[in-house]
């Protein structure tokens, strides 16, 4: 949820031109959803000027912005494939490999937070660009362990460490960042989402296409210049300074995470999403990747696992284009329903499908999930003021992306009791208990999208 992430709380305050407006804690950080007038000097959230034309969504910090996150995406999509590659060819197992996986999971779901308080302390972008190049760093090391043969697999953990520990440096300034750089919000996330299932499709093929062709090291090499290229982008990249409410210097690094935490919890439609979103990755998200590959390869073999991967990122591509034209009035209500949908993937694997009715399962699963994310990523970026967003965004995705190796897990031992295809089916009911939750919660159904700058 980011994948990936407003009128809420038990007491609304007054609309304002038939609008609701958030609940926030009585602080000089409640700012009003209404875009300021023209000659405002910058948007209370974004910190950016309103502009003529201000609507276009190729503008030139999109486009330096949409090539680093794109190329970046393209890199991590090939990883998995050298990574595994590369350990199995110096007989290590598949669990150390997942060990490796797991490591760097680990670091970001446990470190994000604190990402975010430093994202809203200092400057995000300048933590972005030191990010990737720390990466940069790690994955040319690795690419150099690979290609000189002297792979030992407790510094290809330390390497993932390192790698995860940048990854929640870097991922809540994702969140400040769009707003700041597209007045068209919603678009932006889509032509994001649009480029990240490409980057599916294609990374995957393209890193094996390398190791036939030479070795896995060279893909770690190739990884490493993604990011050198993620932050070129973001060092040309020029934002307008957010305007900070008190003097950062003046607060505590626990005051800050403090109040990161009031701020999300004060957002019901945020926190109660969350709540929600963890139990779907635990019973959905988490165990369908490995019990579906259980699954579908012994009884049609890796081709139709990779075809039926493949449905779920065309899936997700279209979901997003759809996304890019149709503009809910209340967001997350038409993203719950879109998240009926996604039911369909573990529900086809679980009944033994045919190959193309899967895919065409999958494929849906992927449209839904699509219009889930987009819509929920734009609420958060539009909704939260600029000056705590990087910490909100933190929180939410700490509390969703934490669940998944939980859930991947309690996968194994599950199937073990209750069967594989008694699981998935399980986790297709979950995601519709999940969408229907989501649609009970008033704060939830009811959030209004915000006012265009």
């Amino acid at each position: 949820m980011s994948s990936s992430p407003s009128p809420c709380g038990p007491v609304p305050r007054q609309p304002a031109e038939g609008r609701s407006v958030p609940d926030a804690p009585a602080s000089a950080s409640a700012r009003p959803l209404d875009a300021p007038p023209p000659d405002a000097p910058a948007d209370a959230r974004t910190g950016r000027r309103a502009e003529p034309g201000g609507e276009r969504l190729w503008s030139a910090g999109f486009r330096l912005y949409f090539t680093a996150r794109s190329v970046a995406m393209l890199g991590d999509t090939m990883l998995p494939v050298a990574l595994s590659a590369g350990l199995l060819s110096y007989g290590y197992s598949a669990g150390d490999v997942g060990l490796v996986m797991a490591a760097s999971t680990a670091c970001f779901a446990g470190l994000v937070i604190f990402g975010g308080v430093l994202a809203d302390r200092f400057d995000a972008r300048t933590q972005m660009i030191t990010a990737d190049l720390v990466r940069v760093c790690s994955q040319s090391t690795a690419a150099y362990l690979f290609l000189s043969h002297t792979v030992r697999l407790w510094e290809v953990v330390v390497i993932a460490v390192v790698n995860g520990t940048a990854a929640a440096l870097f991922q809540p300034g994702v969140a400040s960042t769009v707003p700041r750089v597209a007045s068209d919000v919603q678009g932006a996330n889509a032509v994001t989402r649009t480029a990240e299932s490409t980057a599916a499709l294609l990374g995957p093929a393209f890193a094996g296409m390398l190791i036939g062709l030479t070795s896995p090291g060279v893909v770690f090499a190739v990884h490493a210049s993604t990011y050198a290229t993620s932050a070129t982008c973001l060092l040309l990249l020029r934002l307008t300074p957010l305007p900070a409410r008190v003097s950062r210097a003046a607060n505590s690094f626990r005051t800050d995470l403090a109040e990161g935490w009031r701020e999300f919890r004060s957002r019901t439609w945020m926190w109660s999403v969350i709540v929600v979103w963890m139990v779907y990755m635990i019973c959905m998200t988490g165990p369908f990747t490995p019990l579906a590959a259980g699954q579908i390869i012994p009884a049609h073999g890796a081709g139709a696992y990779g075809l039926v991967n493949s449905s779920l990122g065309g899936g997700t591509a279209v979901g997003a284009l759809f996304a890019l034209r149709f503009r809910a009035g209340r967001p997350l209500r038409a993203g719950s329903f879109a998240l009926f949908a996604t039911c369909l993937m573990p529900l086809s694997v679980g009944l033994d499908l045919p190959v193309a009715a899967t895919c065409g399962c999958v494929f849906a699963a992927g449209v839904g999930s699509a219009l889930w994310g987009v819509n929920w990523a734009t609420s958060v970026q539009t909704q939260v003021p600029g000056d705590i967003l990087n910490r909100i965004h933190a929180y939410e995705v700490a509390g969703s992306v934490a669940m998944v190796p939980v859930g991947q897990a309690l996968a194994g031992p599950a199937s073990s009791a209750f069967g594989t295809r008694h699981v998935l089916l399980a986790g297709a009911c979950v995601a519709v208990v999940v969408a229907a939750v989501l649609l009970t919660i008033p704060a939830v159904r009811n959030l209004r999208r915000a006012a265009p700058r």
